[in-house]
């Protein structure tokens, strides 16, 4: 079985630490072995120890494939979108694309999951069973459904056509789109289950259901007409109009870390990062990504989350829903993870006659770099804070090492690289005009260290 991995998310629902550029399954907040672990990683490592990470292909757009690559490593398959839409186009692509590209035949079976689900290992081993209940019950799409804990109105239900018992699978009865908690409740009592949103399917049948669709199956036209693809879920799209349809219970934990509240019953500190919880505050929580201390004196049952974006304190059980807050609230994203490693906006000034100042923290990864390119209408001001790193300006390479200031011309190709430790480094961009379009790429001149790129 290969694997569909759907990388998506506007990243405000884990706001002030997720952001546009940084969702909320990059977060590197849980921990394995002592050591940080995002919910992308943890997923990944678990594929990996079940046998499913070989054949597994990351879906996702924009600046998420360097995420992903950064944090899985530069061997791991990306199938881009052209333009972030939703779940129903991004799995038509990636289906195509393992049928013209990689040569998946018509008849082979696909798995799909998000990856921001929180789930023992041992899902990971019942999802390995997701063929065989194709096989047996002659479905279309057979789906894992998660047995309840408790009521929930933050996910959607699947309602098998029979009580649960010892069965294999169950035939599917309808699907509850995310009922109130009373409804909840009468439909864990009929056995309904949470719906994971992992399912496997025949690539044949999706090709067939893109035909009846009047839509292009193959690769190169989706691609190139992605954006006039339905923008809608697969569920709506395919799953309810499906009518063979298989669900496999899954009796263990799942859940969606989809809010603070859910996400700190799974860290094991309760102070994450610089500052001090008294012994009254409770069931309070830190999470800090500043330098600076954060502390909480006698307040028990609150969650505060600081980060370069904002400062958020929130009551556990009102964490939920702060979408709304944020887009009053909202500046531009100030802290990006790239492939290469992290940068965070300090400051940003206009003066009166238009020329604006940009200063960042730049933190490039021991072993990786930034591309070789030029900017055209700004200046840049690098000075060294720590590490050892390689610059190239205009064809001529030199060390760079703490101290060190380095001034990159507007139209000055360049490139920097960290050689020795991780290189950080404080960058100020000047310039009228000082925006991410600013740049233009090249390939790296025979002057650049083999062994950096």
């Amino acid at each position: 079985m290969r694997m569909i991995l759907l990388s998506g998310g506007s990243g405000k629902r884990l706001w002030p630490l997720s952001n546009v550029n940084r969702p909320k399954q990059f977060l590197s907040i849980l921990r394995h072995d002592e050591r940080p672990e995002s919910m992308l990683q943890r997923i990944w490592r678990q594929l990996d120890e079940a046998d499913l990470a070989e054949q597994a292909y990351f879906s996702t757009s924009g600046t998420q494939v360097e995420l992903i690559q950064g944090q899985i490593g530069g061997d791991a398959v990306v199938i881009e979108e052209p333009t972030q839409r939703d779940t129903f186009p991004a799995i038509s692509l990636a289906t195509a694309y393992l049928h013209d590209v990689v040569g998946a035949s018509r008849d082979e079976i696909v798995g799909v999951m998000p990856v921001d689900g929180y789930a023992g290992d041992e899902f990971f081993e019942h999802l390995r069973r997701l063929p065989s209940i194709l096989e047996q019950s002659g479905s279309h799409i057979a789906l894992m459904g998660a047995v309840p804990t408790e009521p929930s109105d933050k996910y959607g239900y699947i309602v098998p056509s029979a009580p649960l018992l010892d069965q294999a699978y169950y035939r599917v009865s309808s699907f509850v789109e995310k009922p109130d908690l009373i409804r909840s409740e009468a439909l864990i009592r009929e056995g309904a289950l949470w719906n994971c949103g992992v399912f496997a399917f025949r690539i044949g049948f999706l090709m067939d259901v893109l035909t009846q669709m009047g839509l292009p199956v193959d690769y190169e036209s989706l691609s190139t007409n992605y954006a006039d693809l339905p923008k809608t879920s697969f569920d709506i799209a395919v799953v309810e109009h499906t009518r063979k349809l298989s669900v496999l219970p899954y009796h263990g934990e799942w859940r969606d870390l989809g809010t603070w509240d859910s996400l700190v019953r799974e860290v094991s500190s309760k102070l994450s990062g610089p500052g001090y919880i008294s012994e009254a505050s409770h069931d309070s929580h830190i999470i800090n990504e500043l330098e600076i201390p954060v502390s909480i004196w006698n307040v028990p049952n609150i969650i505060v989350v600081a980060g370069p974006d904002g400062v958020l304190v929130t009551d556990r059980q009102s964490s939920t829903g702060i979408k709304d807050m944020v887009a009053e609230i909202e500046i531009g994203p100030r802290f990006e993870e790239r492939f290469w490693g992290k940068q965070t906006v300090l400051s940003h000034q206009q003066a009166a006659s238009g020329l604006q100042t940009v200063t960042k923290r730049v933190v490039i990864s021991n072993g990786r770099f930034i591309s070789y390119h030029e900017h055209q209408f700004r200046k840049e001001v690098w000075t060294i804070v720590s590490g050892t790193g390689s610059v190239c300006i205009d064809g001529m390479t030199q060390t760079v090492s703490p101290g060190m200031v380095i001034v990159v011309e507007p139209g000055a190709k360049h490139f920097i690289g960290a050689v020795e430790g991780d290189l950080e480094f404080i960058e100020s961009q000047i310039g009228h005009m000082v925006s991410e379009t600013d740049i233009i790429r090249y390939e790296f001149p025979d002057s650049v260290d083999a062994r950096i790129v």
